[in-house]
Parts: structure tokens; sequence; C-alpha cells
């Protein structure tokens, strides 16, 4: 096997490229070929340069499981800033509430939700940049929308409950799958295997009539080899809005087949959700009148979506250094939003109603999504190559229909469609990333990855406007970096990279043709010992036509953006955690950063006026997360969180209507576990106490601008603006307990 596969000694490693770089060309094209064989070439050198070290066999004490991530995850002594989530961090608070919220106390991190309790349509954001930035991967699938760019975590109904574990990547990061990593990349690494037969039933209550019910069950190992385990859940809140109320229901099923070099996963999962509309927002006003209230009052205004995804991945272990993986996957996706207008113009349904008529329409989307991503491995001492590739292939429907209308005009059908078209995408990538010692000290890191994208839409928009696009896009993003271990408790590291990332479907509606362009400059230092973990960064972000968001939504509640042309984000990130003794710890981290447009031009009163240097939207200068843990007796802790996030503007003009109010939110968290002789191998206690000190606070609003005659104004024209603003919930509570056997 040894002399079957150990090829990457100089020339045996430059014939074997050779072959594969020539079989390669064929089947992609000569520009991707190119790429992968300069790739793997650079890689080969980096490989020699290590083949005099001691063989040991390296990928075997690595769990199966880690494998499927490996190919876009870090680890700790990489030059990538990241931060890990555990099954058990995630657990102590996963009452019912989504993944982003799970997630607010990493370091640069804020969460919003649009209902208010942490249920439904959540989001999150990363040093300032919005969800469609970040990339979201599970098990190396990607999981971004493809034509919005969007991580739509209410159609992952309770999937904490099947987390393994997590990681965040802030920056650029290391290369992966899918849509480009613009300021974050996050990966999930579903359930690993379980050796002994176990069930779980867990049920949580608390504030809104917010409940979650799950049930999960392990056949543990049968025959030393395989396994079958599956997870039911169920999650309701109305909402802290009036009526936002949202009801998941979700599954996940997984059949494992493992012996020492093999691993083979096959799983499904999905969600069913229906949630009513609470993206329209509160005036000033009626935010002071009162905060809970919704503008929609049509009993049906819900979001209805079916989302079901399978996926297969095989890794296998071929000798004492290589690795292979391969995972597939297929989504389905389909589902509808439904609304209620009053007072139509005929013209805007395709003169399917009659003027002025009332009408409720449903506004669909069908999709499906296919990848492949397939990983080699090499491993040797303090040598590790991982080449891949990854192609995913998208198509969806977007239509809608008139359901009912007050005048419908002749020969309308109810359901006809008043708009109908169609989007296909194509996204390939490859890349070669390697991490080897340069010197007794220093270990360096090289990630080369080529990305060449297709878009293509035909058919009527919903504005009833043509809609045709035929774009391509080829990037190439190169990452390297440095690490050097002082000793063995302090090291420091430094990166840059480079990330291209194409427009998404709303942006080539607005007009928006062109990439944007990432580099991204980090520096940073690591100190752990027994007692003190701290994590420091520098970052620098300058981008080349960066899509920033305005402020304002479209009639679907989708954030808009526009391009800034040259900008930067510019931040000190630190991270901490202090063992004071065996009761009781701290873990705290803090984020400071300027975000600024460069030379930002902008229409004000009828003129084109160049506003020097101004703050992006939604970037806070000051973000801090800090847990206070205790644990006064044996299997019982105590937790006090609490979350500062610095005043943010909702638009780039900086206008003082578009602020948002910094606000500061804790949290109080507990969790105690028995151990029955009989029964169950154990019970859990959980609460979780949200906003303790009832603080009525906004995390998030849009903000936009409007032109109307004015004679006395010096252009004829005056501008003039609106807001709006998402309440969070003030003092609210979840208690939930876990049974185990």
């Amino acid at each position: 096997m040894k002399s079957t596969f150990l090829i990457l000694s100089s020339k045996s490693s430059n014939n074997f490229f050779r072959k594969f770089s020539f079989n390669l060309q064929n089947k992609v094209g000569k520009t991707k070929n190119s790429f992968l064989f300069i790739t793997l070439g650079v890689l080969s050198i980096s490989a020699s340069a290590q083949n005099n070290q001691k063989v040991q066999d390296s990928t075997k004490t690595e769990k199966l499981d880690e494998v499927l991530v490996n190919a876009v995850r870090v680890n700790a002594n990489s030059p990538i800033t990241h931060s890990n989530l555990t099954k058990e961090e995630i657990s102590k608070r996963n009452l019912g509430q989504d993944i982003p919220v799970l997630m607010n106390f990493l370091p640069s991190v804020v969460t919003t939700s649009d209902a208010g309790a942490g249920v439904g349509y959540t989001s999150i954001r990363v040093r300032g940049t919005d969800g469609t930035r970040v990339n979201v991967t599970i098990n190396g699938i990607p999981y971004n929308d493809p034509e919005s760019q969007g991580s739509f975590w209410v159609n992952l109904g309770d999937f904490a409950s099947s987390t393994e574990s997590l990681q965040l990547q802030r920056g650029v990061g290391s290369s992966t799958n899918g849509s480009g990593a613009f300021g974050a990349s996050l990966n999930l690494l579903t359930d690993a295997f379980s050796e002994e037969a176990s069930g779980e039933i867990s049920n949580s209550f608390g504030s809104y009539n917010t409940r979650k019910h799950t049930v999960k069950l392990s056949t543990g190992l049968l025959n030393n080899h395989f396994e079958i385990s599956g997870r039911f859940s169920k999650i309701y809140s109305d909402g802290y809005v009036d009526r936002a109320f949202t009801d998941l229901k979700s599954y996940f099923l997984q059949g494992i087949y493992k012996d020492d070099n093999t691993l083979i996963k096959a799983l499904t999962f999905g969600n069913a959700e229906r949630t009513y509309q609470a993206w329209f927002g509160l005036t000033a006003d009626q935010l002071k009148e009162n905060r809970r209230q919704n503008p929609y009052t049509y009993d049906n205004e819900t979001d209805n979506y079916w989302q079901d995804h399978y996926q297969l991945h095989w890794n296998e272990r071929l000798g004492n250094n290589w690795s292979t993986t391969l995972g597939l996957n297929y989504t389905k996706g389909k589902g509808y939003f439904e609304q209620y207008k009053t007072d139509e113009a005929a013209a805007n349904f395709n003169n399917l109603i009659e003027d002025n008529s009332d009408v409720i329409v449903r506004r669909w989307l069908d999709n499906n999504f296919y990848v492949v991503n397939a990983n080699l491995t090499y491993k040797k001492n303090a040598l590790e190559i991982i080449s891949g590739v990854s192609y995913n292939t998208y198509s969806g429907d977007h239509f809608g229909e008139v359901i009912w209308g007050s005048n419908l005009a002749p020969n309308t059908n109810i359901r006809d469609r008043y708009y109908d078209g169609d989007a296909t995408k194509n996204d390939f990538s490859l890349f070669s990333k390697a991490t080897f010692k340069l010197a007794e000290k220093v270990t360096g890191f090289v990630d080369l990855q080529g990305r060449f994208v297709t878009y293509k839409t035909d058919g009527i928009n919903s504005d009833l406007v043509n809609f045709v696009t035929d774009a391509n896009f080829s990037f190439f993003n190169p990452k390297v970096g440095l690490t050097f271990k002082q000793n063995d408790v302090s090291s420091f590291y430094a990166s840059y990279a480079r990330a291209n990332r194409e427009p998404n479907r709303d942006d080539f509606k607005a007009g928006v043709t062109e990439n944007e362009t990432l580099n991204d400059v980090e520096l940073g230092w690591r100190y752990h010992n027994n007692k003190i973990m701290l994590n420091s960064n520098l970052y620098y972000m300058f981008y080349q036509n960066q899509l920033v968001l305005t402020g304002q939504l479209d009639d679907v509640g989708s954030p808009i953006r526009e391009t800034s042309g040259a900008s930067y984000r510019l931040g000190l990130e630190l991270d901490a955690a202090i063992q004071f003794c065996k009761a009781f710890n701290v873990s705290s981290n803090l984020a400071l950063s300027s975000n600024k447009n460069k030379n930002f031009n902008t229409s004000i009163n009828g003129e084109v006026v160049n506003l020097g240097n101004t703050n992006i939207s939604f970037s806070p200068e000051i973000v801090i997360g800090n847990a206070l843990n205790f644990y006064p007796a044996e299997r019982l802790q105590l937790s006090l969180l609490s979350k500062f996030v610095g005043e943010q503007y909702m638009g780039n003009i900086d206008n003082e209507e578009s602020k948002l109010d910094s606000y500061f939110v804790n949290d109080f968290n507990f969790n105690y576990e028995l151990k029955p002789n009989k029964i169950f191998k154990s019970i859990v206690l959980s609460g979780l106490v949200n906003n303790i000190f009832n603080k009525k606070y906004v995390s998030n609003g849009y903000f936009g601008s409007f032109d109307f005659s004015d004679s006395s104004s010096a252009t004829g024209t005056t501008t003039g603006y609106f807001t709006g603003f998402y309440p969070q919930a003030t003092t609210n509570f979840l208690l939930g307990a876990t049974l185990k056997f």
C-alpha cells in the first residue's frame, strides 16, 4: 500500500500531477486545469521538503467523523481566526431557540430575530457583515441558498439537537464549498456515531407559549459496524411580536457503517415551517405606542416552506497516510408566502384583476440543489495536504398566483400565474491547501482555490419586468499564512487571504453585474495554559466594489444592497477564558472596529453629494460578550451571560435618524444533571431567563429615503427619510428537562 500511495518524492509526484492534470483538462477545460496544475505543483514542493521525516500513521489518530469536515475546518494552530462550539456547550442553552441565537456570545457576532424571541426568522452578522456573506456548510455541503446567498435558519428547526460541533471562522477563512465567505464561514458537523444504544426525550416550555419537544434514538453499533439513529422535533412559539408565531416540524435520520478504515454515513433531514410575517417592523411612533404590535392584520399572512436534504458521505483510509472523502447531496425546497393587498391596480397583477381590487396572492419558490464534493488528504508528521473539488448545480422556479380577488378579470381562474420565471446556477471549485513545517518553530500554510460560476435567469419577475441574466465568473482565491510557536503556551500567526464573490439575484435585478473583491490581513497571538486561554487578533479587511446594505427592504423583506466602491473594516478582537478555581471561570470577548466607506456618494435633495468617509451600515464599533460560570455543586452550573452591542447606523450616509442605539442585555442560564439508579441514565434540568433586567431594545431595523417636489428648495427637490425597527423581547424564560436512557 505504501509503495502505491507514498508518491510525493519529487520525480514520482511530478509524474502523478502531470497525469492528473492532463486527465482533468479534458473534463473541465484548460483554464481550470492550469490552475489545478499550478496549485498541486506548488504543494508538491512542500511535500518533497518533508519527505525525509519519520513516517507515522497520522490519519488513524483522528476521529472518522471529523474527517468529513477536515477540508473546510482549521486546527487550533492554524493562522486562521476561528472559534469552536462543542455539542456539550450548545446543549446547555438548547431550549428551542435557533442556532444563530445559540452563537450569540461568540466574538464579533450580533444576532437578531424578526419575531423578537429567537425562534423563527433569525439572522446573524459577523464583523458587521450580514448573513448572505457568511458561508454555511453542513458536513462540508453548502447550505446557503445559491441565488440569494442567504442561510434560512427557520428551515433547520432544532438542528442544534443534531449538531456534534460547529466552527466559526472570521474573515475570509479557509477555502470552503459554495458561496464565497466574505466576512465569516460557519461549518456544522452533524451527530457522530454512538457505540451504545441510547434514547433521549427532551421537552421545554416558556414565555410566549414557546415549546420544544424532541425525541432521539440510537441503536448503538450493531455487530460493531452499523448504527441507525434519528430525531423528531416540534417547536412552536407565539413570538414576542403580536401573532408572529412560528410552527416548525423537523426530522433527522442517519445510518452509519464503520470499520477501522471506512466510514459511510447516509442521512436525511428536513423541516416544514409555517411562520406569521413580522418583517414589516414598526415606526418610531408605533414602537413608543406598543412595541409588540404587528402591522399585518390578515389572518394568513404567512410564510410556508418545506425543505428536505439527502446526504451520503464516504470516508476511506488508504494506507497509513492517505484518506479520501466523497460527499453527495440533494436538497428539495418548495414553498410560498401569502399576502393580502388592497385597492390594487390591474397592471400590477398582469391584468388578472380589475383596477382597485383587493387581492390575495401566493409567491412561490420551487427549487432543486445537487452537490458533489471529493477530497484527498495526505498526512505525515507536520505535513498535511488536502486537495478537493466541489460541484453544485441549482435550478429554481419563481412564480406568483392569484388565489382570490374581490374583482377578478373576465376569464381569470383561481391560481392563474401573474408572473413566472426560472433560474439555474452552476458552481465549480477546486482547491489545494497545505500545512507544513518551515523551521523548528515555524509552520506554513498555503491554500489556493479556483471557483467558476455561471448564473442564468429567464422569464418575468414579480414586478412584471423581463429578467434575463447570463453571467459567468472565474475567481482565483489565494490564502497564505505563518504560525510561530514561541513555546508550549504561546504562538503568533499572520495570514493574508483574498476572496471574490458574485452578485446575488437581487443585485442582478438592481443592475449590479461586477463581482466584489476582499483582501483580508490577520495578525494574531494565542496564549493557552492550564488556567488561561487568550486569543487576540488584528484584522484589516479592504474591499473593492463591496455590496453594502442600503438599509432598505424589497417587497418581500429582503435587504437591498448597493456598491460602495472602496471600503474597509479594521478591528481588534480579544477572546479569553480564565479558570479562577474549580468552581468558577470567566469567558469574555471584545471586538473593536472601524468600518468605513471611502468617498461615499449619494443623492440628497436632488444632487449627488460626496460625503467622504462614512460608516458602513449595521457595523457597530464595539461588541462585547461575557459569561460568568459558577459550579456550586457537582453537576450544577449557573451562568450569567452578558452582551453589549454599540450603536450602529442602518444606512451608509451617517444620518442620525438611521441610528440604532447601543444595548446591553443579560441572560441567566442553569443546568443540573441528576443520576438516577434506575430507568434513566441521567435527567438534565435546564433553564434560561433572557434579558433578566427587562431591557427594551432594538437589534435591527431598516432605513430609506424618498424625494419629493419642494419649491422652497434650491434644487426643487427635498429628500425625506423613513425608518423601521424590530423590537426584541423583554424578560422571558425557557425551562426544560431531558431524559436520557
